[in-house]
């Protein structure tokens, strides 16, 4: 699935909210998520700063990619074993 805004520009979003100027609800309206959503970003990305948000995305980028090779590996050896167990 898509996602329709990036971290950053939802980080963006959500100091729009905490600024005061608007309420949530009309901060909502006017980028066009709903008052769920937002408070799901908030519990997620509230605390964060932009940087933050790039370093947590590059982390789970890197993290997928080590889980991977972990699996490969584990398929690997599995095999071998299956070799080694038939001779």
């Amino acid at each position: 699935m898509k996602k329709r805004f990036s971290d950053e520009q939802i980080v963006a979003i959500l100091r729009e909210a905490e600024s005061g100027q608007k309420t949530v609800a009309e901060t909502c309206r006017a980028h066009g998520v709903s008052e769920p959503t937002f408070y799901t970003w908030k519990r997620k990305l509230g605390s964060m700063a932009e940087p933050e948000v790039r370093r947590l995305r590059e982390l789970e980028k890197e993290n997928a990619r080590l889980k991977k090779l972990l699996a490969e590996r584990d398929v690997e050896i599995d095999v071998i074993k299956e070799l080694l167990q038939k001779k």
